[in-house]
């Protein structure tokens, strides 16, 4: 895969996947939990976003591995690209919490 796509695949999934907690009412888009009400709590949201996130900064991190440049990360990087997530899944809490029924 060239480099280029790479990227635009990272890129792609992350958006999916910040948006994908907001989108649906079962944790990761597969399992049914029973537990609560009809509705995920929010902090259940929130957990499934940060393991999505770790899940994508793992494949981007796989996927530069595989390009042979794999450059050692510090803090910075870490606490930038989670702003972005959270950015990034901001159309998804739109979405669930923000927007008005009109029935």
């Amino acid at each position: 895969m060239s480099s280029s796509a790479s990227v635009w695949l990272v890129v792609v999934l992350a958006v999916v996947a910040a948006n994908l907690p907001f989108l649906n009412e079962r944790c990761f888009a597969f399992i049914t939990v029973q537990r609560f009400s009809l509705l995920k709590p929010f902090w259940v949201r929130l957990i499934e976003l940060v393991v999505l996130y770790v899940l994508v900064g793992q494949l981007g991190f796989a996927l530069e591995r595989a390009e042979g440049n794999a450059f050692p990360q510090g803090w910075e990087f870490y606490a930038i690209s989670g702003c972005l997530f959270v950015v990034l899944s901001f159309p998804g809490f739109v979405f669930r919490y923000l927007r008005r029924d009109h029935a």
